[in-house]
């Protein structure tokens, strides 16, 4: 009796707050917009909606890097307070319904930065689309259990692939594929581990440069494509310079948009931390018992001093622009996506390219309102950046003297947006000097 007059009498309590809290995630329901910048503008949709136990969902998209939707693993509305998580990137939302209802304003934070979102309700009249780029999709398989999303922008002429950077898939190019469509036939590839594509489990091989680039490969066959010039973003130019390196007859060109960083070009002056740290580790992986011996352990004793002078050299560059740096904040750093930690774990050293290359830098970045609370910090950052930028631009000259290098002031990464004129134009004029595919 005590057990059923206290469920009763829970009932009676509960059932008029179940009953607001289905009223506040209808009254919310629908599609709000807004834009952040965590360097550059994105477009924001989210679309909020009543779940079957009358709590919330909610899909997050970032419409100009994606039409595909991150899900919500928590969303809450209380208190005229709107609450959402994404595990995926390792954000989360907060923001405050307006009185008439029409706007949340709130923030969105990631990787310890808060970034300002304000959200609008969507009408007919102000809707952002999430997909209004003129494709088709179809979905190639490259490897056991393994498909990738393939977007077909249409055109004649030469073909054009268009590679994505690191987190983003095809959808990135929605917008900048159409303008090329008139003069080549425009594909777009998102990269296993991203988007609609398979996501493998990391197992130490397949995310390596050589696997990612064969996956390109395996398209530009499946597509019956003859000779394709390729165009890639950020970290797909290590899938160009594998091609370019160990593939060079399957190409006509290769087109680096703001992509010509170590994992497309170790600079054989300065040399690249990331590289020789993980040589350096092989070498004393020789000297540690269990490892396989050198069979001349003077020379291999002399290897390993000249990579340990070379890394310390490295590392002291790198603390001296830390210093200026803020420190972190504290508690644990999120961990990145699987995929993320495969790739930039499969880099390979490519020192030279066999083929005709376009590369183009963002130099110096535009850092947007990185640091702007902080000058010192801001200041170092741009020394940073333009340091390590010309030092790659100089590598490309150096190593690639058939590569012509185009420097852009003041874009951001993603200089196919930011400037995107000058990268039409320059595209334009080098695809022109190609010769024709046999």
């Amino acid at each position: 009796m005590i057990r059923a007059g206290l469920s009763a009498g829970w009932i009676k309590i509960a059932t008029p707050f179940f009953f607001a809290a289905a009223l506040n995630a209808q009254q919310i329901a629908g599609r709000w917009q807004g834009t952040v910048d965590p360097g550059q503008k994105l477009h924001v949709i989210v679309e909020l909606a009543q779940a079957t136990d009358g709590g919330m969902t909610a899909k997050v998209f970032s419409i100009d890097q994606s039409p595909s939707p991150f899900a919500t693993t928590k969303a809450t509305f209380a208190d005229k307070v709107l609450k959402f998580t994404v595990d995926e990137i390792h954000a989360s939302y907060e923001g405050t319904l307006s009185a008439d209802g029409g706007r949340f304003d709130g923030a969105m934070t990631q990787g310890g930065r808060r970034l300002p979102l304000v959200l609008d309700r969507q009408t007919p009249a102000t809707a952002w689309k999430t997909d209004p780029s003129p494709h088709t999709v179809q979905m190639i398989a490259v490897d056991k259990d393994v498909t990738l999303e393939v977007l077909d922008w249409g055109g004649t002429g030469r073909p054009l692939v268009l590679l994505t950077g690191l987190g983003n898939d095809a959808h990135v190019f929605d917008t900048f594929a159409p303008k090329l469509s008139a003069n080549y036939h425009v594909y777009g590839i998102t990269r296993r581990g991203f988007g609609d594509s398979s996501k493998p489990a990391p197992d130490g091989t397949n995310y390596s440069a050589s696997r990612l680039g064969d996956d390109v490969l395996v398209v530009v066959e499946a597509l019956h494509l003859n000779k394709p010039v390729l165009a890639g973003h950020s970290v797909a130019g290590e899938e160009l310079s594998y091609i370019g390196n160990k593939h060079p007859d399957k190409v006509s060109g290769l087109i680096y948009l703001d992509a010509g960083y170590p994992y497309a070009l170790y600079d054989e002056v300065n040399g690249g931390f990331m590289f020789d740290a993980a040589e350096l580790r092989r070498q004393l992986g020789t000297m540690i018992p269990g490892g396989t011996p050198p069979v001349d352990q003077k020379k291999a004793l002399d290897d390993l001093l000249a990579a340990l002078k070379q890394v310390q050299k490295e590392a002291e560059s790198m603390r001296q622009s830390a210093e200026d740096m803020p420190a972190p904040a504290p508690g644990p750093r999120p961990s990145p996506p699987p995929p993320v930690v495969g790739i930039m774990s499969g880099v390979q050293r490519f020192t030279t390219i066999s083929v005709p290359a376009l590369v183009i830098f963002a130099s110096p970045h535009d850092l947007g309102n990185a640091m702007k609370d902080n000058p010192k910090a801001r200041a170092a950052m741009e020394a940073n950046d333009k340091r390590s930028v010309e030092g790659q631009a100089t590598a490309f000259e150096r190593q690639v003297p058939s590569a012509h290098v185009v420097r852009i002031p003041n874009a951001n990464h993603y200089v196919f947006r930011s400037n995107e004129a000058d990268v039409l134009r320059e595209m334009n004029t080098f695809i022109a000097t190609l010769p024709a595919a046999n």
